[in-house]
């Protein structure tokens, strides 16, 4: 038995799939299979029970999970106690709010692993760093870029709201409409002006940063709010989510940098993988 074992394991067991846990771990399918089978003999039991749509732990493979979880966090602390601390190389990325949480921690899971000996920095965006995970309209005249993202604004209303019934929202309809207003935001200047041109104003309750916070309050139903489409926010069954006619609210995230470097081009190349 060996590490790189569990781990395979440990990825099947997470991605109840072994194609899955493949693309997790970056090696061809036999590989996982492989292993997760000589893990079997090894403890002379089966691990999991292998159907059409994947495969589900048995007795066996739910009882070893912690353990090997448990086995590869110690190896991984072993790694790092052995690690010289001054012989990694600082990395300040600049992240703009409002990127969702889950797909960024995938990114930078991979970055991290790809990149051993950086000691990545979170900062705010606005702040000096090496690279920058911003909207497209907050790129400096001098930095390169890469398009990572695409998603259309859509408007959020609470699942009870009467204009949820339609299939989409018209610009009339947001006359006197409860808005919470989340600053920044690129593309309300967008519907600001749109508004203005029609006479129209919405009735602004409330102005949040986070689109966290102002889902919670559309949620609680306060009004309606402009957010950026992408999948960590339009997956949620508590609010429902409109595109507004006549216009076109987008944002386009990117990574941006200044000066080339080996971990820029790192993760210039999860960040294609990524977009993906």
């Amino acid at each position: 038995m060996d590490l790189r074992s569990l781990q395979y394991f440990a990825a099947v067991f997470e991605q109840h799939s072994f194609s899955a846990a493949a693309k997790t771990c970056y090696v061809a399918q036999p590989s996982i299979s492989s292993a997760v089978a000589q893990l079997e003999q090894d403890l002379n039991t089966t691990l999991f029970n292998r159907h059409a749509r994947g495969v589900t732990p048995t007795d066996s493979g739910e009882k070893l999970y912690p353990l090997a979880k448990q086995l590869l966090g110690q190896a991984d602390a072993i790694k790092t106690v052995f690690t010289e601390h001054g012989n990694k190389q600082a990395f300040n990325l600049g992240v703009t709010k409002g990127l969702g949480v889950k797909r960024m921690s995938a990114l930078l899971k991979d970055f991290t692993s790809a990149e051993e000996q950086m000691e990545l920095t979170l900062v705010p965006h606005t702040e000096p760093c090496d690279a920058r995970i911003i909207i497209k309209e907050e790129l400096k005249e001098q930095e390169t870029h890469w398009s990572l993202w695409q998603e259309d604004y859509l408007l959020a209303l609470p699942y009870n709201h009467v204009l949820s019934l339609q299939d989409s929202i018209k610009l009339r309809d947001l006359d006197g409409l409860p808005f919470i207003q989340r600053t920044p935001c690129t593309e309300w200047d967008t519907l600001s002006d749109a508004l203005t041109l029609e006479g129209i104003s919405v009735d602004t309750r409330a102005k949040i940063q986070t689109i966290d916070y102002a889902l919670g309050l559309v949620q609680a139903g306060l009004g309606c709010a402009l957010v950026p489409a992408h999948p960590e926010i339009i997956s949620k069954t508590d609010v429902v989510f409109k595109p507004i006619e006549g216009l076109r609210l987008m944002r386009e995230t990117v990574l941006a940098y200044s000066q080339p470097s080996d971990i820029i081009n790192t993760l210039l190349q999860l960040v294609l993988k990524h977009r993906q």
